[in-house]
């Protein structure tokens, strides 16, 4: 992938003291792709067999580049990708990808902001949990982990009459997907009425507990895409910090060069086009409980989903 990285680094920002543990060259891999598809990358089109040798080469010999680290304090962190033909056939022409690229920024949404979401998790959390290492709620439509399976907790919360969410929560939420949102049309180019919230967008909880279905398995290489449809944008909002809360549970990008790694940190926004030029996973966590949350948005008006309210 021909990419060009641009950071404004700050390394040790007032206030911020971090403790750097022991990290593992430990990774784990499965597939990346179904099917006997071509994938693209950047402007070069090779076949999956290719890239699943290159990929375990790179795991095995922890040939890993840390993008951006948890120990320091960046106010814009870009690297520049070629776009894949994933958008060429849409009709979206004000809203798709012209440019395609990964950003992350720290200080775009305040650390209180991302304790008080962080609470508001674990308190929602708290009513269910998956069997395994990966939870999700979900605020817009109520989907809840709950052992194995999934349930709604509005209709747990009316059922037993329970007052869990304050209208604040619901406030703070938006507050935040709104900064998200506009710092996502500032950076592409994108009028602000043409980008729309879509789903799923969910709080997730990842710890060392055992897969036990399907949906813990959160480490499988993946197109945001592909994988759910309506994407053209992936944000994620960090609600702990690697090598503090937790080891382990990186965001990793998968390129021909080098797999480029995020590491977390609470209130670090990390976004980028959610074609196939933006392959990537979280690997295993080893340690500790990560907290996230991943906000979505699309280009088509029929896919967008309305904000949760405190109602």
């Amino acid at each position: 992938m021909g990419g060009k990285e641009k950071i404004t680094r700050l390394k040790k920002p007032p206030g911020h003291h971090h403790h750097d543990r022991h990290r593992r060259k430990k990774h784990n891999w499965t597939k990346l792709l179904q099917n006997n598809k071509s994938l693209t990358v950047g402007s070069s089109f090779v076949g999956v067999g290719a890239i699943l040798v290159y990929v375990y080469l790179q795991l095995t010999r922890g040939q890993l580049h840390t993008f951006v680290s948890a120990l320091e304090h960046v106010t814009r962190a870009v690297y520049d990708v070629n776009c894949s033909k994933d958008y060429e056939s849409e009709k979206f022409i004000e809203c798709k990808p012209k440019r395609c690229a990964r950003v992350v920024r720290d200080g775009l949404i305040s650390e209180a902001d991302a304790a008080y979401l962080l609470n508001v998790a674990k308190k929602g959390l708290a009513y269910g949990g998956s069997n395994g290492g990966a939870s999700i709620l979900d605020l817009h439509s109520g989907a809840l982990s709950k052992g194995d399976i999934f349930i709604n907790i509005y209709s747990l919360l009316k059922k037993d009459n329970i007052h869990l969410f304050t209208e604040e929560d619901f406030m703070v939420y938006k507050k935040t997907k709104d900064k998200i949102q506009h710092a996502i049309a500032e950076e592409f180019g994108i009028p602000i009425n043409k980008l729309y919230l879509t789903k799923p967008t969910f709080f997730s909880r990842m710890n060392t507990t055992e897969a036990q279905t399907i949906h813990d398995e959160y480490w499988h290489a993946h197109i945001d895409k592909e994988t759910y449809g309506s994407f053209h944008y992936t944000s994620l909002l960090y609600l702990t910090t690697y090598g503090q809360e937790f080891t382990g549970g990186r965001f990793i990008f998968i390129d021909p060069d080098k797999n480029r790694t995020v590491e977390p940190k609470l209130a670090r926004v990390s976004f980028f086009t959610s074609g196939s030029e933006n392959v990537h996973y979280v690997e295993k966590v080893e340690d500790g409980t990560r907290y996230a949350i991943t906000i979505s948005f699309t280009c088509d008006p029929e896919q967008a989903i309305s904000e949760p309210s405190f109602s």
